[in-house]
């Protein structure tokens, strides 16, 4: 078994390493500048008025949808802040080195863009059921604004797949190697940690997209707020050296005379590529949960989306980064051992002992938890759509059962299947940002055109 197992993650490693080369790097970094410049750097311009939406100045009971704002950010949030910012950041720097980082800023800052455009199309072209429910996401886009139906049947299957890897067997299994890191005798009960995760998640998925939300909307504040604080701590009983941490990361990325050009362009790889990961700007998925907004203003919730990368990756990922960066856990200084979720623990715990350790430890149980739940939901949107409603309960099913074995098998293989469906997503739903961004950009120019009045 482990013979297969090793065979499998070298193959599925080499996979991962050839789709996620140049070209994969042009085609996510290139839309997201694209749509940056053809919008007219909305993820600025927009910004302010984007934070009055979440703050619910501009809800309307009355509007069509099953979510507000702030549930809506708070599910594709609680999709995206977990394992991404505490095993994913800790990954990119033993991989790529600190200079990793800034690529995973430039991902996030392009992707505030990309994600924009995509949630707006979401909105647009979602559909409203009878009963109320909403049915929305990249393969709707597809289907009905370009008539590729086609198209939108690959995205809806390669979500599917990457809703067992990205979703929940990545999270599982981070949950259980920092558990390891934080009671060593826990690799013994790796199977006990997946049934008891499993339980919980399948106690909430069940309930759909208004009891995810309900959940998230709850989880990640709080905990974003315990790990923030955390970091904080460190980054105050530390500030003289945050500059240098700066310094460092921006000087590893740039420099190839401080790098080396194989070392800058390992920068580059893993931290496109693990800041996707991360904030999934591009990738197709957050448009799901956007969908569901309550809102008949299509371009409103686009701009409550784009806030996800930035609090994503540029705050939450950078604190992870800037505590792994000053504790001097990366390079040759780096315990061999320690990687992903591990790293991060030992990093947190050179300035706040054992106590630092618990906070990544359970900080991760907690958003691992919330994204295992709202990947549920993109799961089941894609099932729908390929077989029908009838689909939606056994793939809810089968996806509780995957947290077991998530739990189970080697770190390395689960971030390489990630990988591997990250990318197979998110070329339809590109092509889908590019044939349609004229459409985007007259629906911004006429919202931003009108008198936009706050209802409280």
């Amino acid at each position: 078994m482990e013979t297969w197992l090793t065979d499998l993650t070298s193959l599925t490693g080499s996979i991962a390493g050839q789709l996620w080369g140049l070209p994969a790097i042009v085609l996510l970094v290139g839309t997201g500048l694209y749509l940056t410049v053809r919008l007219r750097f909305i993820q600025f311009r927009g910004f302010k008025h984007a934070v009055a939406l979440v703050r619910g100045k501009y809800d309307k009971p009355t509007d069509v949808g099953e979510v507000s704002h702030f549930q809506a950010l708070a599910t594709a949030l609680s999709a995206t802040v977990g394992t991404g910012n505490i095993a994913g950041v800790a990954t990119a720097i033993a991989l790529g080195g600190p200079g990793a980082v800034f690529w995973m800023w430039i991902t996030a800052l392009v992707g505030m863009a990309s994600k924009f455009t995509s949630c707006t199309l979401a909105v647009k072209f979602r559909i409203v059921h009878e009963d109320g429910t909403i049915s929305g996401g990249p393969m709707y886009t597809l289907a009905r604004a370009l008539n590729l139906k086609w198209l939108g049947v690959l995205f809806a299957v390669f979500t599917l797949i990457a809703s067992f890897g990205i979703g929940n067997m990545v999270q599982a299994n981070s949950v259980a190697d920092g558990l390891r890191y934080i009671f060593p005798g826990a690799d013994k009960y790796r199977l006990a940690i997946g049934v008891v995760m499993a339980i919980f998640v399948g106690l909430v998925i069940i309930g759909g997209i208004r009891r995810i939300a309900k959940v998230a909307s709850r989880i990640v504040p709080f905990m974003a707020i315990v790990y923030c604080g955390a970091a904080l701590v460190v980054l105050a009983l530390n500030a003289s050296a945050i500059p240098a941490a700066f310094a460092t990361i921006i000087n590893l990325a740039l420099n190839p005379a401080a790098a080396g050009g194989a070392a800058i362009g390992a920068a580059i790889q893993y931290g496109v590529a693990r800041g996707v990961f991360s904030n999934e700007a591009g990738l197709g998925s957050a448009p799901m949960a956007h969908a569901a907004a309550r809102t008949n203003e299509p371009v409103r919730e686009g701009l409550v989306a784009m806030l996800g990368p930035f609090i994503d990756t540029i705050i939450i990922c950078t604190m992870t980064a800037l505590v792994i960066v000053i504790s001097g856990a990366w390079g040759e200084a780096r315990p061999e051992a320690y990687t992903g979720a591990a790293l991060s623990a030992y990093a947190f715990e050179q300035t706040l002992g054992r106590f630092g350790a618990w906070v990544v430890g359970f900080g991760l149980m907690f958003f691992a938890f919330s994204t295992t739940i709202a990947w549920s939901y993109y799961g089941d949107r894609s099932a729908e759509f390929l077989f029908g409603r009838r689909a939606v309960l056994p793939y809810r099913m089968v996806y509780t059962v995957l947290v077991v074995v998530g739990a189970w098998i080697p770190l390395n293989l689960v971030w390489n299947i990630a990988d591997i469906t990250n990318i197979l997503m998110a070329v339809p739903n590109l092509v889908s940002l590019v044939l349609l961004a004229g459409l985007v950009k007259k629906l911004s120019d006429d919202y931003f055109a009108r008198p936009q009045t706050p209802v409280r």
